[in-house]
């Protein structure tokens, strides 16, 4: 396949994913339009929401609440945000409860998840998405919170942003590549970094061609344990003619197997026009030995057989310098040169 050819699924991306998507049941936006939060100015108010994982201390939290003063922005932490259950940051109505008062709040501009975890699926049912789509905010967070990413996109038809959580390191590549969205309102290019070294041949991160091409659609995805787990649920998005982007951490190979062919069953993987797939940090079954697949050759069996352009490599993830995608945001992937470039701005 030629990164000329554009596929029926590409096709149906580029000419009416917007319609397609907004279509899914339980979406409340208007057909043929997707609304869009406003952007982020210097000085704004930043929510500071836990849907899953708890914070450990309030010493944690003046770190966090530095790092968003840092940004040019107003940290403003939610009621329960120093609550614990278990290993989550209090109970589920509490947790649902602190999101919906941010999106409540006429002076908070935009709302980030402080860390990721589990448990941002059990606050779903706790939340009004008609009173989310009534006042769009920005959202942004990643790993488990791609939960509430595939719900907005869902019920709500509202981009958000996956990106660093607020307790992230915050390199200057990813601060920057955060910034250029929710600040700028940019349409990026994103390409597969190069690694430097004192090497012969490239080594560590590189573009992984599953199969060429180019192809149009709406960026939809996240964590893939997250994203498999709501399959079957009215969570999850219609993926018909949009760009799968995925990424992982902390499993092994045959669990990656496992969770895609999920995804190959319940029929989402032959909606999408494209797929992109970010990093799988520490991916590898810990029991070693030669007879595993590798990650490559699984997601290779698995993407290369669907008959559209997916590839490899993109700063997507659970790394420090990860890159911000925006969740419901037109945009075109060329898997031969394993880019993505945005074809409109995450925000108004």
């Amino acid at each position: 396949m030629s990164s000329l050819t554009t596929t029926r699924r590409g096709a149906l991306g580029g000419l009416g994913a917007a319609a397609a998507l907004l279509a899914a049941p339980g979406i409340s936006a208007p057909a043929g339009a997707v609304r869009k939060a406003p952007r982020l100015r210097e000085g704004d108010v930043l929510g500071l929401v836990a849907p899953a994982g708890f914070i450990a201390d309030r010493f944690g939290l003046e770190e966090i609440m530095e790092t968003v003063r840092a940004m040019g922005l107003e940290p403003r932490p939610a009621p329960h945000l120093l609550d614990r259950e278990g290993y989550l940051a209090g109970s589920d109505r509490d947790r649902a409860r602190d999101l919906m008062t941010m999106f409540a709040d006429d002076s908070v501009r935009a709302i980030m998840a402080v860390r990721g975890g589990w448990g941002g699926a059990r606050i779903l049912p706790h939340l009004d998405f008609a009173a989310i789509g009534r006042k769009p905010k920005l959202f942004a967070g990643f790993s488990d919170n791609t939960a509430l990413h595939l719900a907005f996109a869902a019920r709500v038809g509202v981009p958000s942003i996956h990106g660093p959580n607020a307790s992230a390191s915050w390199p200057p590549a990813a601060w920057q590549s955060f910034r250029a969205l929710a600040f700028e309102g940019a349409t990026p290019a994103y390409t597969v970094s190069p690694v430097s070294g004192p090497y012969l041949g490239r080594r560590g991160n590189r573009v992984r061609t599953f199969r060429g091409g180019t192809a149009r659609g709406r960026l939809i995805g996240g964590n893939l344990t997250v994203l498999a787990a709501l399959a079957g649920t009215p969570y999850l998005p219609d993926f018909t003619g949009a760009i799968l982007f995925l990424e992982e951490t902390n499993e092994a190979e045959y669990r990656i197997d496992r969770m895609l062919t999920q995804l190959a069953l319940a029929g989402i993987l032959e909606q999408v026009a494209g797929v992109v797939f970010g990093q799988c940090t520490d991916c590898h079954n810990p029991d070693g030995g030669y007879s595993n697949f590798s990650v490559y050759e699984v997601l290779d069996r698995q993407f290369s057989r669907l008959g559209v352009p997916a590839f490899q490599g993109a700063e997507i993830g659970h790394i420090a310098a990860q890159m911000s995608i925006p969740v419901g945001v037109l945009a075109e992937i060329d898997a031969d040169a394993g880019t993505i470039q945005m074809l409109e701005p995450a925000v108004a």
